[in-house]
């Protein structure tokens, strides 16, 4: 018997390896036209063309993003994660926990909703302030 990824689950990494390298257009190609994306506090974004522009201004040359999975499980069409995301701003390196609930249809990423900390990303910002006040850590 062949040993598979659950589809959902291999949607999902595909959409952040996309992310990760700071590939856009591959990215969108696993949501809905439809899709939803929610994060802890912030707006709502509504539409492929509001989460493209959402996507597109945090994948610049001196903006990027990666996340590492701690934990990915799916039933069905739910994709659940645990991970960890950086995101990079010039020298910049901010990094923190989240978890990530997405709602597939058809085979795309229909609702992406992310729950982090809003302590846990200011942690992140201070320490990554002060790594370039000292100039160590030049990973990235």
């Amino acid at each position: 018997m062949e040993n598979r990824p659950d589809a959902a689950v291999q949607v999902v990494e595909d959409f952040f390896a996309a992310l990760t390298d700071m590939d856009v257009d591959r990215a969108v190609e696993y949501l809905t036209p439809d899709i939803v994306w929610q994060n802890t506090t912030l707006p709502t974004l509504r539409g492929l063309s509001a989460v493209r522009r959402a996507l597109a201004f945090a994948n610049k040359p001196t903006r990027r993003f990666e996340a590492v999975m701690q934990n990915i499980a799916s039933d069905g069409d739910a994709v659940l994660t645990e991970r960890i995301d950086t995101l990079f701003v010039g020298p910049l390196r901010s990094t923190f926990w989240v978890c990530g609930t997405f709602e597939l249809r058809d085979g795309r990423i229909a609702v992406w909703r992310d729950r982090f900390s809003w302590g846990n990303v200011a942690v992140g910002t201070v320490t990554a302030t002060a790594r370039a006040l000292r100039g160590g850590d030049r990973r990235g």
